[in-house]
């Protein structure tokens, strides 16, 4: 069976995720559509607006096929590390290609810049190194840096969506996966990745401004499809955002000494004493972060930082955790994914696991930790691993 991977976090899942599945199969012509998906806290640092059940029931009914968790410890990543545990998942399944949105750029030229990234990195880092600390953001600086060192470069890295592309294919020619996987960009539809608002008449709304258009109690009926609308209705009051951790947070930060905050995955440069100086006299997490971010410290990367606390994410556990290849975690399929997971498991060289149990939770020891932190944030969500088994979608 051929098939096509996708890295999602569908927050929710909306009519731009369907367009993406719709143009995978007109143009790829997958017998199958893999996506790897987020579980509950997400890569800019927050949790996830709905649990992963939910969005795994959204995007089947939207039109994937299979749907796997991308593990917290490279969901709340920076691209790179985002990218390297998604690739990782999807090379083991053995993906035939990844469908990826964009602004702009071929797949020829997402290869091409990706092989002269990996083969120039020592250059490049000794470059970026010379620059030193500075308020400009990294992506500006490696914009500089690349001008400098290849005017020629075939992409324009100043998007989110070229940056997690550019990424993704960096990854396949690191993993030697050039051979297996085709790159196939797909230039976006519509709204921005963080467009804020939803515009008149539009089809197609981000993520970003359908949570804050429920968020007030407005109808996205028309930004979703319809079966992935009818599976998140009934969820609504289990919606979350950061608010809802704000005092779990705020014990942490109050609760731990320096020290021990010192040890928290990317804690740099002093900052456990700025937060631990700033959080008595916070009075919500939006006020938290004003209080704390700098041009120096952006607010996806303080709130990264924010979710390491939260989950009490060490520096050297997390370390560790990267260097390791993750299990393949099965959180929903139709038949033809199930199929597909049949055909597959037994080429798999990673632990495949649908049932979180005794024998099984030392592969998913952070995944678990992120779910029952995830779940104290409403007294409604359900236990989200032990005794969960993947959804079977008709």
């Amino acid at each position: 069976m051929r098939a096509c991977g996708i890295v999602a976090e569908y927050n929710p899942f909306h009519n731009g995720h369907a367009y993406q599945i719709e143009q995978v199969r007109k143009q790829l012509r997958p017998d199958v559509v893999i996506a790897v998906m987020s579980g509950n806290f997400l890569q800019r640092g927050e949790p996830a607006f709905l649990d992963k059940w939910t969005r795994t029931e959204m995007a089947l009914a939207g039109g994937v096929d299979l749907v796997v968790e991308l593990p917290v410890q490279f969901s709340t990543q920076p691209a790179d590390y985002f990218a390297k545990g998604a690739i990782q998942i999807l090379g083991d399944l053995n993906i035939d290609c990844l469908s990826f949105g964009v602004e702009e750029g071929l797949g020829e030229e997402f290869l091409q810049a990706a092989r002269w990234m990996v083969e120039n990195d020592a250059l490049i880092s000794h470059e970026m190194t010379k620059r030193g600390a500075s308020d400009v953001p990294y992506a500006k600086r490696m914009e500089e840096v690349l001008s400098q060192l290849a005017p020629n470069f075939p992409l324009h890295l100043n998007s989110p969506n070229n940056q997690l592309g550019f990424a993704y294919a960096k990854e396949i020619v690191k993993q030697d996966l050039v051979d297996q996987i085709e790159i196939a960009p797909l230039i976006r539809k519509g709204a921005g990745y963080h467009e804020p608002s939803i515009k008149d008449g539009a089809h197609i709304a981000s993520a970003t401004a359908i949570r804050k258009a429920l968020q007030k109690g407005e109808d996205v009926q028309a930004y979703l499809p319809k079966k992935a609308f009818d599976s998140m209705r009934g969820k609504l009051e289990q919606a979350m955002t950061w608010d809802d951790y704000f005092d779990l947070l705020k014990y942490q930060l109050i609760v731990s000494s320096t020290r021990q905050l010192h040890d928290i995955y990317q804690m740099t440069e002093g900052l456990e004493y700025r937060l631990k100086d700033q959080i008595i006299e916070a009075t919500s997490f939006e006020d938290f972060i004003n209080r704390i971010k700098t041009k120096r410290y952006t607010r996806t990367r303080l709130q990264r930082l924010l979710t390491y606390v939260l989950l009490s994410f060490s520096k050297e556990e997390m370390e560790k955790s990267l260097d390791k290849r993750p299990a393949i975690r099965v959180l929903g399929f139709n038949k033809k994914g199930q199929a597909y997971l049949s055909e597959q498991k037994h080429a798999l060289h990673t632990p495949l696991v649908s049932n979180v149990n005794q024998k099984t939770k030392e592969w998913l020891n952070f995944d678990i930790l992120a779910g029952e932190i995830y779940a104290l944030g409403h007294e409604n969500i359900p236990n989200q691993d032990f005794k969960r088994h993947p959804i079977k979608f008709d």
